[in-house]
């Protein structure tokens, strides 16, 4: 593998996708400080995210499209050893600029996103129980690994129980969106995947109703004026997800790469433009 291709294999822009769990967690943080949350979304977002990227890359050798990278370059073990020293590089680097919690939480976190894919573990064939584990370490876990870097008061935290669920539940709805394309690509690895055992169309429906119960959380736990600016912000993400699912049901080819593409854009750019928001208003 050349430089370029591991590089493409980091899928860098990908982490955008992941972006809000880290904005909703600063927006709730009455102590953060600008340093640390620079340093958190340096390390977050260029190192342990693509880190994960390519180690999953790694051992999925896919061939077809996946997520951020439509035509992925073949891989060597070159890939396997990169995804090990960003992720060690990370690690030390958050001992230096954090604390040893964090440095600890997102060796963790390493951990976790390895055993999903490697092949002597792979918690991806196993639909719910990858799912679980998926929403619940890419919102909640990491919704406390940010927290925790500003807030030491262990007593202060029953307040953040209902975000940090709330984060889950939206990595719950998206994340058998994500591999609605993939049906055909998993199916000749052995993975049974969320979105293989709902069908395209119970992916939608299910996804329909995951975000309507995340989307009731949101309505507890903000006040009145920040709930309608929450479904302002989204709006966009709701038409498009409803555009698409009618085309969906009229021709099933269109769970594509390029349509699920969009809706991660899109609902990343309006969920980040909410977060931040909060972060400034």
């Amino acid at each position: 593998m050349t430089p370029k291709d591991i590089l493409l294999h980091l899928r860098l822009p990908f982490s955008f996708f992941l972006m809000p769990v880290y904005w909703f967690a600063i927006s709730q943080t009455p102590n953060w400080d600008k340093p640390k949350a620079i340093w958190i979304f340096v390390i977050l977002h260029i190192f342990i995210y693509p880190a994960s990227n390519a180690y999953n890359s790694y051992f999925d050798k896919d061939e077809g499209s996946i997520g951020g990278l439509e035509k992925p370059p073949a891989v060597d073990k070159k890939l396997f050893w990169a995804s090990w020293a960003i992720d060690i590089l990370a690690v030390i680097i958050s001992l230096f600029v954090l604390d040893w919690v964090f440095a600890l939480m997102i060796f963790i976190y390493g951990l976790v996103s390895k055993a999903y894919s490697n092949d002597k573990i792979r918690l991806k064939k196993y639909p719910i129980l990858s799912w679980f584990i998926v929403g619940f370490f890419q919102g909640a876990f990491t919704y406390f690994t940010i927290i925790l870097v500003f807030e030491k008061n262990f007593d202060n935290l029953h307040g953040q129980i209902l975000p940090a669920m709330i984060s889950t539940m939206m990595l719950w709805a998206v994340y058998p969106m994500s591999q609605i394309y993939q049906h055909a690509e998993d199916a000749k690895r052995g993975d049974t995947t969320m979105s293989m055992l709902l069908g395209i169309t119970g992916t939608f429906f299910f996804t329909a109703i995951v975000f309507s119960i995340a989307f009731a959380g949101f309505f507890f736990y903000f006040n009145q004026a920040d709930f309608l600016y929450l479904l302002i912000f989204n709006f966009p993400t709701l038409v498009f997800f409803g555009w698409w699912f009618v085309r969906v049901l009229k021709n099933s080819t269109q769970a594509n790469f390029k349509n699920t593409m969009w809706l991660n854009l899109l609902a990343s750019l309006c969920l980040n433009a909410f977060y931040i928001w909060l972060c400034v208003k």
